[in-house]
């Protein structure tokens, strides 16, 4: 990871990795290290399933409570999309796009928070890096497996 990269992340956002470090320091990481001195005094630590797993997850713990420190030293707070239908598209941005005869609704959130089964699309994604700049009424044609899709922006928010 890019330690000099801004990582850019919405309020809500940057609340849910500072609940997540939160619950990995205070709460996780000192139940499994109880865990691993608990099994390293059974004995035997070559035989001692326990301990490994014990310790697996706590190198994991510990290598997510490192990347968090990172993301939220490096983070960048999205500002809210603006209300009026001419703006154009940035990160934060609600936009309704027409694709296919049909509506679709997207937020454009940075990488970090992508979650496209929630319609949260990242600025770095092919959709994301084509919409950035658009005004409502303008196109947007992006390469997909199936082929170029048009889509049309109708408003953003």
């Amino acid at each position: 990871m890019d330690n000099n990269k801004k990582i850019y992340l919405t309020k809500e956002g940057i609340a849910e990795l500072k609940k997540e470090y939160s619950e990995l320091t205070t709460v996780k990481r000192p139940e499994v290290l109880a865990r691993v001195t608990q099994a390293r005094n059974m004995g035997d630590l070559s035989e001692n399933a326990e301990y490994v797993a014990s310790r697996e997850e706590l190198t994991f713990i510990d290598g997510r409570i490192d990347e968090l420190e990172i993301i939220l030293k490096q983070a960048v707070v999205i500002r809210e999309g603006t209300k009026t239908s001419n703006h154009a598209i940035k990160l934060g941005s609600t936009v309704t796009l027409h694709v296919n005869g049909k509506k679709e609704v997207f937020t454009v959130v940075g990488e970090w928070e992508a979650d496209p089964e929630n319609k949260k699309i990242s600025h770095e994604s092919p959709l994301g890096k084509m919409l950035i700049g658009k005004k409502v009424g303008e196109k947007v044609q992006v390469e997909a497996p199936a082929g170029k899709i048009t889509y049309s922006v109708i408003s953003v928010k």
